[in-house]
């Protein structure tokens, strides 16, 4: 009876485990009125990106801040390669429109390099 329970245990890991190693990864899903608010815990070493797919010509406002200096990027990947519209290091906040020139799925992404951890709050708005 014991090793039936332990294997359901196990199964139920195993079927958790890649929602739990991905909560740092998050789809945007636009609000009815055109945003997308999001906040998180960036642990220290840790990071949290928030991606979704952009048309050509989409203009995105997007503003965040944070309760410490954290690495921030918007990035998208042609093959192998990143390619970096906005690149901010050890910021708090920031505040800018993205405007999209290449159809792609655009990543915001914070990076917390420091000792403690790093409460986020982000704002979209297409």
């Amino acid at each position: 009876m014991r090793s039936h329970r332990a294997l359901a245990l196990l199964a139920l890991a195993l079927l958790a485990w890649p929602t739990l190693a991905n909560d740092h990864i998050v789809e945007i899903n636009w609000s009815s009125d055109s945003t997308f608010r999001h906040s998180a815990t960036v642990a220290p070493g840790k990071f949290v990106e928030v991606c979704g797919k952009l048309g050509a010509g989409d203009a995105i406002g997007w503003e965040f801040d944070g309760t410490g200096p954290m690495d921030f990027n918007i990035h998208y990947h042609l093959g192998k390669d990143a390619v970096f519209p906005a690149k901010l290091q050890q910021v708090s906040k920031a505040k800018e429109t993205l405007k999209v020139g290449v159809p792609q799925d655009y990543c915001w992404m914070w990076s917390n390099k420091g000792s403690t951890a790093t409460q986020l709050s982000v704002n979209l708005k297409r």
